[in-house]
């Protein structure tokens, strides 16, 4: 596989460097996760960093390459493009009254 040497920036990572292997469109991922261990023993924690384009070129405008900027959210797919046809998302509110018994 293919990789790429891609700059962090914000968050623990800012400022390091580091080989991410490209996709088969020779992209890196949209969304880019690191678990880090807790010292304590309990669940990790996960950093989310999101692809931006580093720059563009002048005349057509092409992206010259990719950078990782720190999401402290980490939403994960909240800001997937949703077609109209798609279902809609799911939620776990009740659609009723909360007094009436049948819902």
């Amino acid at each position: 596989m293919k990789s790429q040497d891609t700059p962090f920036e914000g968050g623990p990572m800012d400022g390091r460097v580091l080989p991410v292997l490209l996709g088969p469109t020779g992209h890196p991922p949209k969304t880019y996760r690191i678990p880090v261990p807790d010292a304590a023993g309990g669940p990790p924690t996960v950093l989310v960093y999101r692809r931006t384009p580093r720059g563009h070129t002048r005349r057509l405008g092409l992206v010259r390459g990719w950078k990782y900027v720190y999401d402290p959210e980490g939403l994960g797919d909240a800001d997937r493009l949703r077609w109209p046809w798609s279902r809609p998302r799911r939620d776990n509110t009740p659609h009723g009254k909360p007094d009436d018994p049948t819902g």
